[in-house]
């Protein structure tokens, strides 16, 4: 049977159905060895009938069959390593609308506040931009239903529909003295996985916080509009990673592509020796050459150490912040019909150009820089890291464990992003690291939006 699969990188984040190969069924030549394994494997499986079956029978009360059997596949994928999983019909609906990126929805980030919901920002050119939501407005009902009781998925849940329905919101907004009724037609949406300033009048600071199927795009206009608008002076870039949680490996090789000229970008190995891929980069540098500084810190996993690695084993970009989380395995998306959601299993361990293995070790960056923390966040700040999770794939030599995942929501305080910022106007660190330089060095081999 041939069956469509995914390849999607992931930490806590869930990847998306982009369909990178199909399998093919495999010849088998059954020996005695294997004849006696095949009989071994039938006896258990017949095990497992029997415990089914006495539950079913026997339960003080009646269980749900499909439960049952979902809750089996769930902890056969859950022994295997901490990325592996079944996911339920929604939860594979809900994976494909996180990593696509784009939906039928409203246009506002959100968060959950005193079980109210609360606008963080809406988002440019959408219907909730269009009809006047701002950001700290207090949503108390959704088509006359209260809001509260809730949880934030729900509620999310709500907002999203198809392209063209109506939805009725109540609005608390400070400041007004009764509630606003805003009715807005939802719209589809795209999901901002890349954000854009300028730094200090002559540095182009592009956010990237997660890997969906727009993130090459967002960033290629990023690149495109603050080359525009910075001009002649534009002394670098800053790509910050900091806290992205991963997302689709297509991604991750286009935008490491972004900034190369030549080599590999990664490699992927699998169980088979003839499943090794290995992907590389096309000629043109979107950033002609400029010096590139990348933010990394505990927080930075998965499709973000792609990325990282790539960048800095090509010696491409200076890395600045703290070892990254450690995440060096690839998961494949397995459909499973209609209704029957999917498997999320790790199928392929994955290489920095240099042949390195980052799984529970994580990226070292150049220069490390370490945050300010306050003194009622320091025991939240810190990632435990991939080594730090039970039944993690093991890697050879000494595995690392914790790194630094603050970053200061005023920039203002923000030590990497001042030394980043420094170091692209040529002022040295106390290290007395040099200042990255202009050239291209790719050839040296080496919230919830709604």
């Amino acid at each position: 049977m041939m069956r469509k699969t995914s390849v999607i990188l992931l930490s806590a984040a869930t990847g998306a159905a982009l369909t990178l190969f199909v399998s093919q069924p495999r010849a088998v030549l059954m020996g005695s060895t294997a004849r006696a394994a095949t009989s071994d494997t039938y006896r258990q499986l017949n095990l497992f009938g029997d415990v089914f079956e006495r539950v079913r029978s026997d339960y003080v009360e009646k269980p749900d069959d499909s439960k049952l059997v979902e809750s089996a596949i769930s902890g056969m994928l859950s022994g295997l390593d901490p990325h592996s999983s079944y996911m339920d019909a929604k939860s594979f609906r809900d994976m494909q609308v996180q990593t696509r990126g784009e939906f039928g929805g409203l246009g506002i980030e959100v968060t959950m506040e005193d079980g109210l919901i609360k606008v963080v920002s809406p988002i440019d050119d959408t219907p909730a931009s269009k009809a006047g939501i701002q950001a700290n407005d207090i949503i108390t009902n959704l088509d006359d239903e209260a809001v509260q009781g809730l949880t934030l998925n729900q509620a999310v849940e709500k907002m999203r529909g198809p392209v063209g329905t109506k939805i009725k919101l109540k609005v608390m907004r400070k400041g007004a003295d009764n509630p606003l009724d805003v009715t807005l037609t939802r719209d589809n949406i795209r999901v901002r996985s890349v954000r854009s300033r300028t730094e200090s009048d002559d540095i182009a600071y592009i956010r990237i916080t997660t890997f969906n199927e727009q993130t090459t795009e967002g960033l290629k206009k990023s690149i495109a509009d603050l080359q525009s608008s910075i001009g002649d002076k534009l002394k670098g870039y800053i790509i910050d990673l900091r806290n992205n949680p991963g997302g689709l490996l297509e991604e991750a090789v286009t935008v490491s592509d972004a900034f190369l000229e030549r080599g590999e970008i990664v490699s992927t190995r699998g169980r088979n020796a003839e499943e090794t891929q290995r992907r590389s980069a096309h000629a043109g540098d979107l950033t002609k050459g400029k010096p590139v500084i990348v933010l990394v810190n505990g927080g930075s996993a998965s499709a973000s150490e792609i990325v990282a690695g790539a960048l800095q084993d090509h010696k491409r970009a200076t890395l600045v912040g703290t070892r990254s989380f450690g995440k060096g395995s690839v998961q494949t998306i397995i459909p499973l019909g209609a209704g029957n959601g999917a498997l999320r299993l790790t199928t392929a361990r994955y290489y920095t150009p240099s042949g390195k293995s980052i799984q529970a070790k994580g990226i070292v960056p150049d220069i490390e820089v370490l945050q300010d923390v306050p003194e009622e966040l320091k025991s939240r700040t810190d990632t435990k890291g991939e080594a730090s999770l039970r039944g993690h794939l093991k890697n050879d030599g000494d595995e690392k464990t914790g790194s630094q995942s603050y970053v200061p929501p005023d920039a203002k305080d923000d030590k990497a992003l001042k030394l980043a910022a420094d170091l692209l106007h040529g002022i040295k660190n106390s290290a007395n690291t040099p200042a990255p330089t202009e050239k291209a060095a790719a050839d040296k081999p080496a919230k919830a939006a709604n």
